[in-house]
């Protein structure tokens, strides 16, 4: 047993097979995602002699389908069986990757199919995203959704940890084709464990189904946009990402070669701290949310996330100076992201209604993550006419400032989610009927 912020007592999530069957499919599904993340570049650049641009197109096809993410959301809305489509979008993604090593085999393999690859197993990943906020509010008791996004994000984290090391071995030892076929592996057996996930779901109502897609994702977006808690956090995430993606990894690994002088064993070994950052922030959340409320542990951790980054930026003086400031910046932002991620999501299922799970999951996918590459793209230019170490800084203080965004909102002053109560009524029917 555990408790909530006011005292209450909740059962344990991991006497709940249902959500531990989740939680495993979920998990073993993350640490897959690694071994493609890794092996997918590998085979442009090793079997197709791809160049820089092509592999930057690759990353990009991965990412545009959450353009249409508030489409997709707003057809997935009208579908009564969430469940399906998750299981539905996991065996897609599994069958796309498969073609991968089937081509390898045939020596047929292209970039064109590189780039399918990327755009279809994109889709799919969106598909579940959407489908998934409805699914999880009806597994997960109101009073245990910091719990659970807790233990889910620490699965991610793990994999993360560990992911990349089991990935570099697996395509060393097996070739990135086979590893990619472990990955449709993982993906079947998340399938098999979703599948066998048994959850209420809620029926579509008639004016739901009625409506045309666009109308429904319009709404959705308008809800987003006139909710205090959904607006706030919405812009206040989408800044986090806008500059945490101007000041990105691949600057940073840059900056951290380049400018800091430092080997590319140590730049692995600093992110692999950070990736416990992320395990330690995930695991401890809800006993911070506990302690600071969950609206300030969102505050905290909009800060904490990007701010280190000024970190590294500022790093100089001794090798060993350079490479723990590489370390310390990278696990504090793991620590952070985790802190707003885990209670920012768990906010979102609190507030949302059902009816609306899935669209406005979709406006707020096509906006959070849609900013991103153009986070990126503004990065390249920033350091290429100002400098690396001055486009970290900005990405620093831009990311930090994102608590502009929540300060005047409702969010600081929300301590703890409500207890177990009956699910907010479905408006989609009416979307100016708006909470407060």
């Amino acid at each position: 047993m555990s408790t909530t912020a006011d005292g209450s007592l909740v059962a344990s999530l991991w006497r709940d097979r249902r959500f531990r069957r989740f939680w495993a499919g979920q998990s073993v599904s993350q640490f897959g995602d690694r071994i493609t993340e890794l092996a997918l570049p590998l085979i442009a650049v090793q079997a197709l002699h791809a160049t820089a641009d092509q592999v930057a197109l690759l990353t990009a096809l991965i990412w545009a389908p959450n353009l249409l993410a508030i489409v997709l959301g707003a057809w997935v809305d009208r579908r009564v069986h969430k469940r399906r489509l998750m299981v539905l979008a996991d065996l897609v993604r599994a069958a796309v990757l498969l073609s991968l090593p089937a081509a390898c085999l045939m020596r047929a393999v292209a970039l064109g199919q590189l780039y399918v690859v990327a755009l279809l197993t994109g889709s799919a990943a969106v598909l579940f995203n959407t489908a998934y906020p409805p699914f999880f509010a009806h597994l997960v008791p109101r009073s245990s959704y910091v719990d659970a996004n807790s233990k889910l994000s620490a699965g991610r984290s793990a994999s993360y940890v560990a992911g990349p090391a089991i990935g570099g071995a697996l395509i060393q030892a097996l070739t990135a084709p086979v590893a990619v076929a472990v990955d449709a592996l993982t993906l079947v057996a998340s399938a098999v464990l979703v599948g066998r996930v048994a959850t209420g779901e809620p029926p579509t109502a008639h004016d739901q189904a009625a409506s045309s897609v666009l109308r429904r994702a319009r709404e959705g977006l308008v809800f987003v946009i006139r909710h205090p808690v959904l607006r706030a956090s919405l812009g206040c995430a989408a800044t986090v990402n806008f500059f945490t993606f101007v000041a990105g990894n691949g600057l940073i690994v840059l900056f951290a070669g380049r400018n800091l002088g430092l080997t590319a064993g140590v730049i692995g070994m600093a992110f692999g701290i950070g990736a416990t950052g992320s395990l330690l922030g995930a695991v401890l959340a809800p006993k911070i949310s506990r302690r600071l409320g969950v609206g300030r542990s969102i505050v905290v951790g909009a800060v904490v996330f990007p701010a280190p980054i000024a970190v590294v930026a500022a790093a100089g003086a001794p090798l060993w100076a350079r490479a723990g400031a590489l370390a310390v910046a990278e696990f504090l932002s793991g620590v952070g992201v985790m802190m707003f991620d885990v209670n920012l999501n768990s906010l979102q299922a609190d507030v949302i209604p059902d009816g609306m799970r899935s669209r406005v999951a979709g406006a707020y996918s096509t906006i959070n993550y849609g900013i991103r590459p153009v986070g990126a793209v503004f990065g390249g230019l920033l350091a290429t006419f100002f400098g690396l170490r001055a486009t970290l800084l900005i990405g620093a203080v831009g990311g930090a400032l994102s608590l502009l965004w929540l300060l005047p909102s409702p969010i600081p002053r929300i301590h703890s989610l409500a207890a177990d109560k009956p699910v907010a009524p479905d408006s989609s029917s009416d979307a100016r009927a708006l909470p407060c």
